[in-house]
């Protein structure tokens, strides 16, 4: 991602408030993103998208208009439309570090690396808000505003998906 702000931040040389902006959102855009499609590539490419949409109707947002669910609504917007093209291509390998708990490391990527598969299986509107919801701790109501969806909406995706993760989780474990 530090590539999409150094890109961006060539482009548009002085523009401080923008820069600001990245900086102050491009991990949770990228999070989102990789949590919603399961690929760094595909996350980093997404929130390049997103900044370079920021920067293309920035001038569009009032003072006082809060940013930061503007733009994770169009992370997940641009996450469902390239889950729709192609199914979540799964780069999930993490590196375990020589520390004492090796061990510790290993099972804990294994987990990981097993919750994000199963992300993987679920519809796009569901992994996007169950990642928004219970993995980035946004607020229901901030994460219908997001999808477009009402409260109750997204507290029945949660839910759904919740469950989808525990049957799946649990019948890969037996």
């Amino acid at each position: 991602m530090q590539t999409a702000a150094l890109i961006l931040a060539i482009t548009v040389p002085g523009e401080a408030a923008f820069d600001q902006i990245v900086r102050r959102h491009e991990a949770q855009v990228l999070r989102i993103a990789y949590r919603v499609l399961g690929s760094w590539a595909d996350a980093e490419d997404v929130a390049q998208d997103v900044f370079v949409r920021l920067h293309r109707h920035g001038t569009d947002f009032p003072q006082d208009a809060a940013i930061g669910p503007w733009l994770y609504r169009v992370a997940v917007n641009l996450c469902i439309d390239r889950s729709r093209r192609k199914r979540p291509t799964s780069e999930l390998r993490e590196v375990v570090s020589s520390h004492p708990s090796a061990e510790k490391e290993l099972l804990h990527s294994e987990r990981k690396r097993l919750l994000m598969l199963a992300l993987a299986t679920l519809p796009a509107k569901e992994r996007a808000a169950v990642v928004l919801r219970e993995i980035e701790g946004i607020s229901t109501a901030e994460v219908a505003a997001i999808l477009g969806s009402s409260e109750a909406t997204v507290r029945s995706q949660v839910s759904k998906a919740i469950a989808r993760l525990r049957t799946q989780l649990n019948s890969e474990s037996i």
